[in-house]
């Protein structure tokens, strides 16, 4: 299992997206405080989320609480100012797969803090900012999964 960390998701379309993903694969998804969207019943069902119940799931109320509740060497911090190519990265399972919010990324203060563990996806045509937050997560968590034998014995 791997863990999904969403820093101040902002548009729940995304995170729905994600959330299938994780679901798929047996993985925990993590939302630090704040999220851009509600988070209730009435909100995920017009948003289509009809597959909510079935996360495993964890809120956090702020990213300091998380970081201190969770093994610091197990991170991976995903940015386009990231060091180490994504794919070059060695992922085990338990790892926290890190993604900071859609409009403005994960702050400097923790790509600095962070540096040594910090991935990036490559973008080669640098017209476009960045690609969408559900699509960096499924390309980093199945190359994690794809490391890890997609925890099949018969992969």
């Amino acid at each position: 299992m791997f863990n999904i960390v969403l820093i101040n998701p902002e548009i729940p379309q995304n995170t729905g997206n994600i959330a299938r993903s994780v679901i798929s694969q047996k993985c925990r998804l993590h939302l630090v405080k704040p999220i851009g969207f509600n988070i209730d019943d009435a909100s995920l069902r017009r948003a289509g989320l009809d597959y909510w119940q079935f996360i495993d799931l964890k809120i956090w109320d702020s990213v300091d609480v998380f970081f201190s509740a969770n093994d610091m060497e197990r991170m991976h911090f995903f940015s386009k100012k990231g060091r180490v190519r994504y794919d070059q990265a060695e992922y085990s399972k338990g790892d926290f797969l890190v993604f900071g919010p859609e409009s403005t990324g994960l702050d400097e203060e923790i790509l600095l803090k962070y540096r040594n563990k910090t991935r990036y996806i490559p973008m080669p045509d640098n017209r476009v900012r960045s690609i969408n937050l559900s699509s960096a997560v499924s390309v980093v968590l199945f190359e994690a999964m794809r490391q890890n034998g997609f925890f099949n014995k018969n992969a």
